[in-house]
C-alpha cells in the first residue's frame, strides 16, 4: 500500500509535456467536475463522487490503468486521500493525491521562457495551468516588470529573487474582473510602480501610475513600449502593449482560439462596438509578425510543446474566426449570444481590484474558484 502526494507542479509537468500520461480519479461532486476539471492531451480522467464511494471503491478498480501514474483529487484533498487509502488497501497499487487539491491546483503558477529581447533582456509568461490565467515578467539589465499579476505574489518574489532582480513596474493591462491582482501588494513590498488605464482607475482608492498612449516604460534597458495601442471593448480602459517590436501583449482583448467578452462591467451594448474596432481596425494596423501573448487561455490545445501561449497575430487573423465577421451587425449578434457564464464572484473581485473591499485570503480562494471564462465562445 503506498499513497504519495503530488504537487501541482508535478502535475503540471504530465499537461505541458505531450510525452506523459496521467490518469487522474476526480471524486469531487458531478456540478463542480462539469464546471472545471484537469485537463491535457495525456491526461485521462474519470469523475466518481466522494459519496458514491463511502462503502467501497470496488466498482471503480477495473477503471483504473496500471500503466500511468493514477492521481486522486478533490477540493482541498482530505476526500482524496479518504479515497486514495481505500484504493491502496485494496490494490497494493502505487497512487498519488493532488498536494492540497483543486485549490492549490488553481493557485499553481509555471514561468515558461517566451524568447529573448532584442537587447538581451528575457521574456517569461507564468502560466497559471489551473485557471488558465497567464501573467508576464519582462527581464533586463537587472531590472524586471511584471504584467497582469495574479493573486499569489510568491511565485513572482521567488523567480525575482533567484534571478537577482529588482520589480521596478507593476502593470495590469485592465481591471480585472475574473482574478484578484496582486499588483499592489507587489508595489507596496517592493516599491514598484503600479500602472493602471486611467479609464479602468477612475472609481479606484489608490494612488496609481497612468497606463496610455505615448508613456514608454523602461526596464533595464529594454523599452516596454506602451504602443499607442489603447484597446477597449473587454474594459473601457484596455491597453495593449508592444515590447520589443517583437511581441503584442493583448490582455483580455485577443485570445488564441477566441476574443475578449465586452460583458463583465454591465455594458455589453457599448462596449462590442469598442472591441470590434479595436480587433479589427486597431490591431489589423500592427504587424503580422507580432507574437501576441493573452492574458488567457481556454483550452490545451492552445499550448505548444513547450507550454507557451502564443501565435503570430497574422496567423490569428487567418485562423481565429473572431477575426473573420465581416460584417458589423453579424459580430454583434456572434459576441452577444455566444457569451459564457460569467465568472464566480466577478463583481467583487471588480471591487477587490479597485480597493474598495479587501477580503481575507480564504475569501479571495473561494472568488476564483472555477475556469476564467473571459472570452467568447
Amino acid at each position: 500500500m503506498s499513497l504519495k502526494p503530488m504537487s501541482a507542479k508535478e502535475l503540471t509537468s504530465y499537461v505541458i509535456d505531450r510525452d506523459k500520461e496521467v490518469f487522474v480519479l476526480d471524486v469531487r461532486a458531478k456540478e463542480a467536475f462539469d464546471d472545471w476539471k484537469i485537463e491535457g492531451e495525456g491526461v485521462s480522467i474519470l469523475n466518481r463522487p466522494y459519496f458514491d464511494l463511502m462503502d467501497g471503491v470496488e466498482e471503480i478498480l477495473e477503471e483504473l490503468p496500471q500503466d500511468m501514474p493514477v492521481v486522486v483529487v478533490c477540493a482541498k484533498e482530505k476526500s482524496s486521500i479518504f479515497v486514495g487509502e481505500m484504493i491502496a488497501e485494496a490494490t497494493g497499487q502505487e497512487l498519488f493525491y493532488l498536494s492540497g487539491g483543486m485549490r492549490a491546483w488553481s493557485e499553481h503558477l509555471e514561468p515558461v521562457k517566451i524568447g529573448d529581447l532584442e537587447d538581451g533582456g528575457e521574456l517569461y509568461q507564468f502560466v497559471r495551468i489551473g485557471k488558465g490565467c497567464l501573467s508576464y515578467m519582462i527581464v533586463s539589465d537587472g531590472e524586471a516588470a511584471l504584467i497582469d499579476s495574479s493573486r499569489m505574489t510568491e511565485p513572482y518574489e521567488n523567480f525575482v529573487k533567484e534571478k537577482g532582480l529588482k520589480l521596478t513596474h507593476v502593470i495590469d493591462t485592465h481591471l480585472h474582473a475574473d482574478h484578484i491582482s496582486g499588483g499592489r501588494k507587489l508595489r507596496d513590498m517592493t516599491g514598484a510602480s503600479y500602472w493602471l488605464p486611467p479609464k479602468d482607475a477612475e472609481k479606484v482608492t489608490f494612488h496609481y501610475e497612468a497606463l496610455e498612449d505615448g508613456r514608454d516604460i523602461t526596464v533595464g534597458q529594454t523599452k516596454v513600449a506602451i504602443h499607442p495601442v489603447y484597446s477597449p471593448g473587454h474594459t473601457i480602459g484596455s491597453t495593449s502593449m508592444v515590447i520589443d517590436d517583437q511581441y503584442l501583449i493583448s490582455g483580455d482583448i485577443l485570445f488564441i482560439d477566441s476574443i475578449g467578452r465586452p460583458d463583465l462591467a454591465g455594458k455589453a451594448e457599448d462596449w462590442v462596438a469598442d472591441l470590434r474596432d479595436s480587433l479589427y481596425r486597431v490591431y489589423a494596423e500592427l504587424s503580422d509578425d507580432l507574437y501576441v501573448l493573452p492574458a488567457h487561455y481556454a483550452k490545451h490545445s492552445e499550448m505548444d510543446q513547450y507550454g507557451r501561449v502564443t501565435e503570430k497575430l497574422g496567423v490569428l487573423f487567418e485562423k481565429n474566426s473572431g477575426l473573420n465577421i465581416q460584417d458589423e451587425e453579424n459580430f454583434r449578434k456572434t459576441v452577444s449570444e455566444n457569451l459564457p457564464p460569467q465568472p464566480n464572484a466577478y463583481q467583487e473581485i471588480r471591487q477587490t481590484n479597485m480597493g474598495k473591499i479587501a477580503p481575507s485570503e480564504e475569501e479571495q480562494a473561494d472568488m476564483e474558484t472555477g475556469p476564467n471564462r473571459c472570452a467568447v465562445s
